[in-house]
């Protein structure tokens, strides 16, 4: 098949939307991608890139439209909407200038769902079948997430994704849990596929690096890997380790990763004089499985909302596939799957107590028990999200 896909990000930048493409192209497929000029998530053009050059590259065989568009900057409100609405359009006079032909058009939407707009102009364009794989529950994770909470606004943004629903025949969902949502926009139940992340191959089970391991301090080291943002409710975290605090001393909270409510956090524990937070920082995905493999246990977060507990976060794929026993702070989906693998411990999301009874009860396991955990952790990874699985699947659903 010719597949042209449509993400506003790709390579240089890390997203999943990447090993997707080498792994459609590795299965024999004619793949192709439409994307912006990388800018995130530092908000300015990667060095090499400016608004005039860089309009085609090449990615391991993959051929690669470069689309003009305002860079995301602060990424304040205001600005995220320009930089979304700069790609839609640039992106679709981008379109005119693609000489191919396509079988199918895949849009790859985590945020923002306006891509999907460049989706149905490539489809007719192309005259090529369109699917649309849907990351976030528009308006409302925007909402959760501290966002926007404009009424007006929020309504028109629902009145913007219904529309882009209404137009996709093929609509793949990272969630069950999706499905009804949906269903409540008016999309017809038929049109929806349950269609999960997968786990880049070099996230698995390895060995520990001596000079990562000594990176580390004593005691029982547990890793919170990803975006530091309201929506994971580091406030849950820092209660939480206060309470532990009171039953024993030797924990530590390592840090990988950066984000926009980082400051305020740091601010927050230093004012409750706590010490045993280690922020070491953001490295590239490829690295994570041997600071991993260091940890005692991985830790997952996200703040109580309704439209979170229907979603499955990102890293959870990774843990799993890192085998490692996970600590889950959430509701819903999430939450469910931890506890189905039976690969660790799940409290309420924003539950301080509930979560600090969780690191309490799983310090107090043998290191049998919580080697059992993260083989647990491994086993529902490949029978629910593995790489070759999920890919197979993802043809098929192509080809129906």
């Amino acid at each position: 098949m010719r597949i042209l896909i449509i993400s506003q990000y790709f390579f240089p930048e890390n997203f999943r939307i990447n090993d997707l493409c080498l792994g459609l192209k590795d299965k024999g497929h004619d793949v192709s991608v439409l994307t912006g000029k990388p800018n995130y998530p530092n908000g300015k053009l990667y060095d090499g890139y400016s608004f005039l050059n860089k309009r085609q590259d090449n990615y391991q065989g993959i051929n690669v439209y470069r689309s003009n568009l305002i860079p995301r900057g602060s990424a304040s409100g205001l600005r995220l909407l320009i930089n979304y609405i700069s790609f839609v359009i640039f992106a679709i006079f981008r379109i005119l200038s693609i000489r191919g032909k396509f079988d199918r058009v895949f849009v790859y939407a985590p945020s923002p769902i306006t891509v999907g707009y460049i989706g149905i102009f490539a489809s007719f364009y192309f005259k090529a079948k369109p699917f649309l794989w849907v990351h976030d529950l528009w308006p409302e994770s925007v909402k959760a997430a501290g966002g926007i909470n404009n009424k007006i606004i929020l309504s028109l943004i629902n009145t913007m994704t219904k529309s882009i629903y209404y137009f996709y025949d093929n609509i793949l969902v990272q969630s069950p849990y999706f499905k009804n949502y949906l269903v409540n926009q008016g999309v017809n139940s038929e049109k929806i596929t349950y269609y999960p992340y997968y786990a880049e191959s070099f996230y698995k089970i390895v060995d520990k690096n001596k000079k990562i391991d000594n990176l580390f301090p004593k005691g029982l080291n547990i890793i919170f890997a990803g975006n530091i943002g309201v929506a994971q409710s580091f406030d849950t975290i820092i209660e939480a380790v206060k309470i532990t605090l009171n039953n024993f001393k030797n924990l530590n909270i390592i840090v990988l990763g950066d984000g926009r409510d980082k400051t305020r956090v740091l601010k927050k524990i230093k004012e409750e004089g706590l010490n045993n937070f280690y922020f070491m920082g953001s490295f590239p995905p490829e690295d994570m499985p041997e600071y991993f493999a260091s940890a005692d246990a991985l830790l997952v977060s996200l703040k109580k909302s309704k439209i979170f507990s229907s979603t499955i976060p990102g890293k959870i794929q990774s843990y799993l596939a890192c085998g490692k026993p996970i600590i889950a702070s959430l509701d819903g989906i999430g939450a469910k799957i931890v506890n189905d693998a039976s690969c660790g411990f799940s409290s309420k999301a924003e539950d301080s107590q509930g979560l600090a009874e969780s690191i309490i009860a799983f310090n107090k396991l043998k290191e049998e028990d919580k080697i059992r955990l993260g083989i647990n952790a491994r086993k529902y990874y490949e029978n629910e999200f593995e790489r070759e699985k999920l890919l197979s699947k993802l043809i098929d659903i192509f080809e129906k």
